[in-house]
């Protein structure tokens, strides 16, 4: 098929306009923080979870059935088929001894949510070769289901753990389908996105908003006048493998 110059610029023009449009829708809900657009310092979204306060009541799982509800996530009987984007680990699992045998103690055996950390270097972006997983300017590490062919490259690379394979067709697990979030199928990995879809709206992540005792507390780390900022700058809060260099951005208050 033969086009003309008039046909070329005009299909060119509709190229770039469409191409500005997705940045510029891109940008939009990169910088949204609670339904207010964000004019001051950029957006890097974190998490702080107080320790003393989701002890609370160790017992619950409010979090992780709200995330469960929200984001479709099967519910298999045969844990080697098991998916999950928050679940609960011993401390002990979570933070290797390291000399602090008495803090260790404190803690045994005590359970405490963990999911993806969505690191500032995340190891997972770098081995995809499809790059269906990336890193958002605001610090979310997302993933794109469609492109995803199942390599697990990224679950070989992430040193937390935070990411599942679907090894049979996940829909008929879905004990209560919410219509507004995609289903994902057999052969691709998932993982949190931190509740990017309700980001977008100016909500809180349905994990935060779940919890009763107030332990989850989600915000900007770039603006200092943020209640994350403020927690860690008032209390002592660990990462998991900060020797590591990943630099996570989920902190545990303790």
């Amino acid at each position: 098929m033969r086009i003309d110059r008039k046909g070329f610029l005009r299909l060119t023009g509709i190229s770039l306009l469409a191409l500005t449009g997705k940045k510029v829708i891109s940008a939009v809900a990169g910088t949204a923080q609670f339904g207010k657009t964000q004019t001051g310092p950029r957006t890097r979204w974190a998490m702080v979870i107080d320790v003393k306060k989701c002890l609370q009541d160790s017992g619950c799982t409010r979090c992780i059935e709200a995330c469960d509800r929200a984001h479709n996530i099967p519910d298999f009987k045969d844990r080697a088929h098991e998916v999950k984007w928050i679940w609960k680990e011993p401390y002990e699992h979570m933070f290797p001894p390291d000399g602090a045998e008495y803090t260790l103690a404190t803690f045994r055996d005590v359970p405490l949510p963990v999911f993806c950390n969505h690191c500032d270097d995340p190891p997972c972006v770098r081995v995809c070769p499809t790059q269906s997983t990336w890193k958002r300017e605001d610090g979310v590490v997302m993933m794109d289901w469609h492109r995803c062919i199942g390599c697990r490259y990224c679950m070989a690379a992430c040193p937390y753990g935070s990411r599942s394979f679907n090894w049979v067709d996940p829909r008929p697990h879905i004990a209560q389908l919410n219509p507004d979030f995609p289903t994902r199928m057999r052969g691709v990995v998932e993982k949190c996105d931190l509740c990017e879809e309700r980001l977008a709206q100016g909500q809180l992540p349905a994990c935060v908003e779940a919890c009763k005792q107030k332990a989850m507390v989600f915000g900007n780390l770039e603006d200092p006048d943020s209640e994350v900022r403020e927690l860690l700058r008032t209390r002592y809060a660990i990462r998991r493998r900060p020797e590591l260099g990943t630099r996570p951005q989920i902190y545990y208050l303790v």
